[in-house]
């Protein structure tokens, strides 16, 4: 179980060979024809920064962090897919879209906290490479505060950190009235990340406001995505003021970015109830969610793709399995506060 909880690295391995993650799987098996992608080694890479130095953890951090440094351009855009037919090559314009962001998250986690010194350099260089760009999208924004808010934390003098943090928090914007407490008119993929970003964002540059106002963010959010005492995560077609749940398909993205926003929410405040909020991600996975079906593979470690309303999708892709692995660390993390006998508590405490 590579000293793991509920999880394991094995599957991960599996889905990669010396070039990276590749993003598809039929069942538990990779699909090759369909290539990498950036976004993926990326989140493999914020993933493996957060195991021990050794085994598949080893191996496939310096896999994905060789394939987000080979994605950036001279400007520090960055390409997402990368298509194997018969040789490697880019298939795309290098931009600032989402892997811009995750890449930046990546390389600033690397640079912050992985435990050789040459990854953490590499890492650093990557992140000031890309971090002069800006994007014009406000998740990209905020995936990159995430690495920049890890980094500043870790050392204060990294000034292109700070000045991104500072815009970034613009980009994501402030909350539309008092009744939809949101940037945006509607949720739509990865929402926790947003307020994630902002507390981060607060916690690094040391203002209580952004900190606050993440965390209002964050509790509204959960708020809204809670039903009958699970998660009730939003659908691919997203939700505005006059949706109801349950909606589907639901993806494993939208827990893990609940999941990494309570840690963070708890890390800035110590208040209990975000540890009962990564819990309840922990539940949904095991059952506690809009179908009662376990959402992970027992047997092979990988995450089913989604949550249809006849059951899982259980093909189990780069980004599913990546998604419940983040999921179970911010669990293990917290476990103490999360769980009785072992087994997450499932309703949150005050």
């Amino acid at each position: 179980m590579n000293g793991s909880w509920w999880y394991r690295l094995e599957h991960l391995e599996r889905l990669s060979d010396s070039r990276g993650i590749f993003e598809h799987a039929s069942g538990s098996v990779r699909r090759e024809e369909f290539g990498y992608c950036t976004d993926d080694n990326a989140r493999l890479l914020v993933v493996l920064c957060r195991e021990p130095d050794d085994g598949i953890a080893r191996t496939l951090s310096e896999t994905a962090l060789r394939f987000v440094l080979d994605a950036q351009n001279d400007a520090g855009r960055c390409h997402n897919r990368l298509d194997f037919e018969g040789m490697w090559h880019w298939s795309d314009e290098a931009g600032t879209e989402d892997w811009w962001g995750r890449a930046l998250w990546a390389l600033g986690s690397a640079a912050a906290c992985h435990p050789r010194p040459w990854v953490r350099e590499e890492a650093r260089w990557g992140f000031e490479r890309s971090a002069r760009q800006r994007s014009p999208f406000r998740r990209s924004m905020a995936f990159a505060a995430l690495g920049a808010a890890d980094l500043l934390i870790a050392d204060p003098t990294a000034d292109l950190a700070r000045n991104l943090l500072v815009d970034a928090v613009t980009a994501i914007g402030r909350p539309l009235n008092s009744s939809w407490v949101w940037p945006e008119p509607r949720l739509t993929y990865a929402n926790a990340a947003l307020a994630e970003a902002v507390i981060a964002a607060g916690v690094a540059l040391g203002r209580q406001a952004d900190i606050d106002r993440g965390l209002d963010m964050l509790e509204w959010l959960l708020d809204l995505q809670t039903h009958d005492g699970h998660l009730s995560v939003v659908g691919v077609g997203g939700r505005g003021p006059r949706d109801w749940c349950p909606q589907f398909d639901q993806q494993p993205i939208e827990v893990a970015a609940i999941a990494d926003a309570c840690w963070r929410a708890w890390l800035a405040t110590g208040d209990r109830r975000w540890a009962a909020g990564v819990a309840d991600t922990a539940a949904w996975y095991l059952g506690a969610n809009d179908g009662g079906v376990r959402m992970f593979d027992a047997a092979t470690g990988g995450g089913y793709d989604g949550l249809t309303p006849e059951g899982p999708n259980t093909n189990q892709g780069a980004e599913s399995t990546l998604a419940f692995v983040s999921t179970m660390q911010r669990c293990r993390s917290l476990m103490p506060l999360t769980s009785t006998g072992g087994r997450p508590r499932l309703k949150r405490t005050a």
